[in-house]
């Protein structure tokens, strides 16, 4: 489902409609395809207020939002050229974790590339518009064990952090910029699993719906119902050189653990550009 026209009610604020999973979705599924991805899920949308995070009085932080905005300069020169990317990326994106979360050790989950332009060609996945976080509260700590036992045999962990290091690299302002709901506002109890499914090609609907044996076992995130208590924020006109840090699941409950979050069409910007970025997924462990 599209998200409908936003209009912008004053300079710290936009209303935007944001896409809801339905509390009578049944089967949650999100089939993931070269170029595009699709959902059993049903979504209904919800007008909200968006909130100017860079005007703030409280200044949104991974310990109290699960969420923060930091300044970050890439070498990467084209991040249209994947080969770049590869070669210099994850090294940054990896120790830039590292400081920024003071951990021991940052380990990748790689990449996914998006845009908001034409993404028939298979190189480049839609923005993600319905409300979700990536990783449920079942599948953070299996990833995180999984992730860690091949590259440290025999040691362990006292807390793990699972993030996304989201980057725009298209001009701002951006047509489709990211709302991030504070941690405090909303509970993991109001999200619905939604098994994340690899196919080489977009399925039938048939197919959509078939038993899929141990689905239990296959990975999910989040996808959340809507509620008026939820509080929304953004950062307009974000540039390449600044980089959302956005918390996925945080073994440490006694701080905001995981921000659920979804892409927006802001359509109040005059002159917006069509949003191109980049999210880096991690794991970040202390020892």
């Amino acid at each position: 489902m599209s998200i409908r026209e936003e209009t912008r009610l004053a300079t710290d604020t936009v209303t935007a409609t944001l896409n809801y999973v339905s509390p009578d979705t049944e089967i949650s599924r999100r089939f993931c395809f070269p170029g595009d991805e699709v959902n059993t899920g049903r979504f209904v949308p919800h007008r909200v207020t968006i909130r100017d995070a860079r005007m703030a009085a409280e200044r949104p932080t991974l310990g109290t939002h699960g969420f923060e905005l930091f300044r970050h300069e890439s070498t990467v020169g084209n991040f249209r050229d994947r080969t770049e990317i590869d070669a210099v990326y994850p090294a940054e994106v990896i120790e830039a974790v590292k400081a920024l979360t003071g951990a021991d050790l940052v380990l990748s989950l790689g990449y996914v590339m998006r845009t908001a332009a034409d993404t028939s060609d298979g190189r480049n996945q839609p923005p993600a518009s319905d409300v979700h976080v990536d990783m449920s509260p079942t599948t953070g700590p299996k990833a995180a064990q999984a992730l860690f036992a091949p590259a440290m045999p025999g040691q362990t962990y006292r807390r793990f952090l699972a993030s996304s290091f989201w980057r725009p690299y298209s001009e701002p302002p951006q047509d489709w910029p990211v709302a991030l709901c504070d941690f405090r506002s909303i509970a993991p109890e109001e999200g619905v699993h939604n098994r994340r499914i690899w196919r080489d090609a977009r399925p039938t609907p048939a197919e959509m719906l078939a038993p899929i044996p141990n689905e239990d076992e296959i990975p999910s995130a989040l996808i959340f119902r809507h509620g008026p208590h939820h509080r929304w924020f953004y950062y307009p006109d974000m540039n390449r050189d600044e980089v959302l840090l956005i918390k996925l699941h945080d073994s440490d409950h006694d701080r905001a653990w995981f921000a659920p979050h979804t892409a927006f069409h802001d359509t109040g910007r005059r002159g917006a550009r069509t949003r191109e970025s980049i999210e880096f997924r991690t794991i970040a462990y202390w020892l």
